[in-house]
């Protein structure tokens, strides 16, 4: 971890954070509030359409054409927008079977090799969403009045969230989902 100062508390050494990395939890912390509370609305849209579209077709007969669609574009936020939350907690999937069974302080190196890569190869997605965001800008969705870039916005969104936090992991080590919170 980077810090910024040692003060003594007590005869025990207590070092500070520097300002950016307090800057830069805040700021997570800020976009990871913001982003719990869009997918609880998304998930509680997707309910409300796929319903909608169940109530529709058994009870009235009919039904209403751009639900799967929508339904599908929610599903999608909701999950683009969870991904960085799972980072955060470190709760994607991994293999550790030789990582088990090295010593704590290669294991701490590791992990913070492995966060820093991690965040490389993010910063190539939100490359890659961000071309892919310009290329079907121009192109609606079929049964929707909307851009098909609206799928990938959700990908650009959770590149740049998932990045922010693979860079506090590589900067503090595997306890930034206890501290950041």
């Amino acid at each position: 971890m980077t810090f910024s100062s040692e003060t003594v508390n007590e005869g025990v050494a207590v070092r500070k954070p520097s300002r950016t990395h307090g800057a830069l939890q805040r700021l997570v912390g800020s976009v990871d509030a913001a982003t719990y509370w869009v997918i609880v609305v998304v998930m509680a849209l997707m309910v409300l359409v796929v319903s909608l579209q169940v109530f529709w077709r058994y009870v009235l007969g009919s039904s209403i054409d751009s639900a799967d669609e929508l339904s599908r574009l929610l599903f999608v936020w909701a999950i683009f927008l969870a991904i960085p939350h799972g980072i955060k907690q470190g709760v994607h999937m991994g293999i550790d079977l030789f990582v088990s069974l090295m010593p704590a302080a290669v294991k701490a190196v590791l992990f913070r090799v492995m966060a820093a890569f991690s965040a490389v190869l993010m910063l190539a997605v939100v490359v890659g969403a961000w071309v892919a965001t310009v290329d079907r800008w121009p192109e609606l969705m079929p049964t929707l009045p909307v851009t098909s870039a609206v799928y990938y916005i959700a990908l650009l969104i959770c590149g740049v969230h998932s990045f922010l936090h693979l860079v506090l992991l590589t900067w503090n080590g595997e306890n930034v989902g206890e501290e950041a919170s």
